[in-house]
């Protein structure tokens, strides 16, 4: 969510809308996810190259675990980081 007010520009803010038990939920394997998973690391890397904000990355990184989880679960395939690095 942007701070935005006539020409000022302030910092952009992670919003608040949605679970926060999810979110509380997802942030620690965000972070470990960053850590030991290839998929995970070079997304949060690319994004870090963007210029983006620490706690953004971790919030983009949680978002892709969701859509990791739900193609594992819809396709009721084991995860392959080769088809997760192709998206």
């Amino acid at each position: 969510r942007q701070d935005r007010s006539g020409g000022y520009v302030g910092a952009t803010r992670i919003s608040r809308t949605g679970s926060s038990r999810l979110r509380g939920g997802l942030y620690m394997p965000a972070i470990v996810g960053i850590q030991h998973n290839e998929v995970l690391s070079e997304f949060a890397k690319r994004l870090k190259a963007n210029g983006k904000a620490p706690k953004q990355v971790i919030c983009a990184v949680m978002r892709k675990m969701l859509h990791l989880i739900y193609g594992v679960l819809k396709s009721n395939k084991p995860f392959d980081p080769g088809i997760a690095l192709a998206a």
